[in-house]
């Protein structure tokens, strides 16, 4: 990645338009931009967006994901959970800012319910639940569809609509299907397949709450996405997912891989009066723009630093 980078950037260097290499990700994207940096003399920022966990298991990457953190000049953590555990990998705490993804309101906001079932082929009056996100282990789409059966216990006109596709992460889909036919579940869970960003908002519109029983999360977006249209949230223990979800009236939080857990939170969701208003305001308040003038601000302030340096041309190598 780095050298197949490297003539590129070394150009725009020299045309003084590359002040800056942002990575997301501490590796691979993190550790090759941190190289490019070193060779280029050019400041270097990575956000850690929560494969990091994952990844750091290994030792070989661990090792790679720490040298890419040490040689950034700043680090953005999506999440304050994330921020620790590259504090405990041996980052350095004190070049580390939080900064959480945000929500499009231009994209993400609600339609009127029944237009919304309606568009979908929905009951009008069903109580829905609804996913999104890549059909992967992670994500835990069968962890709600084994719920399903003793939720329909309560709810007999139950619908779970499950929106997403195979992801580089992987495609489960094919054993999700098997695992709805093998519950008798074909008529309640719907699998909408992949939606461009400006679709989503008709599934979240029509449905009553959102679920998530993912095993890791840096800061999922789709929340914000999900709370813009009004939905509360119900979503596991990890990652950064209790700081998106961090008030009771925004949705459930419960312990990953207790199912008894994950459907009494999902009944309790079912029954209870949100006030979607309120829910709506909070998304409201983490738009990405306020997230983007944030960023703005530590670019602007590593720059000058950048162009200062590459004035003197004593970091930049010539071309020829």
């Amino acid at each position: 990645m780095a050298l197949g980078s490297l003539l590129i950037l070394r150009r725009l260097r020299r045309q003084g338009r590359a002040d800056i290499i942002d990575a997301h990700f501490a590796y691979p994207n993190g550790y090759a931009a941190v190289l490019l940096g070193g060779w280029l003399g050019v400041p270097v920022t990575i956000t850690l967006r929560g494969t990091e966990v994952s990844l750091s298991v290994d030792p070989a990457r661990r090792w790679r994901i720490l040298k890419a953190l040490e040689g950034a000049a700043t680090v953005f953590s999506v999440s304050d959970s994330l921020r620790r555990h590259a504090i405990a990998l041996g980052a350095d705490s004190r070049k580390i800012r939080v900064v959480g993804n945000g929500v499009d309101l231009a994209r993400f906001y609600a339609e009127d319910r029944n237009v919304a079932r309606a568009r979908l082929n929905l009951p009008e009056r069903a109580p829905i639940l609804i996913s999104v996100g890549g059909l992967v282990e992670r994500k835990g789409f069968h962890r709600v569809i084994e719920c399903l059966p003793q939720l329909l216990d309560h709810y007999p006109e139950l619908r779970y609509l499950i929106v997403g596709g195979p992801s580089p992460e992987g495609d489960i889909s094919a054993e999700l299907r098997q695992q709805v036919k093998d519950l008798g579940l074909q008529d309640r869970v719907h699998f909408l397949g992949s939606l461009p960003p400006a679709e989503l908002r008709w599934p979240l519109s029509a449905a009553d709450a959102f679920v998530l029983a993912t095993r890791n999360e840096g800061w999922a977006n789709v929340f914000l996405e999900a709370m813009a249209c009004g939905l509360p949230v119900v979503t596991t223990d990890v990652g950064g997912n209790a700081e998106v979800i961090c008030r009771p009236d925004l949705g459930i939080i419960v312990p990953f891989g207790e199912s008894a857990a994950l459907a009494a939170a999902l009944t309790a969701a079912l029954n209870r009066r949100w006030d979607r208003e309120a829910i709506v305001r909070y998304a409201r308040e983490n738009t990405w723009e306020q997230r983007v003038e944030t960023l703005l601000a530590e670019f602007r302030a590593l720059a000058v630093n950048s162009n200062s340096s590459a004035s003197d041309g004593s970091t930049v190598e010539d071309e020829s």
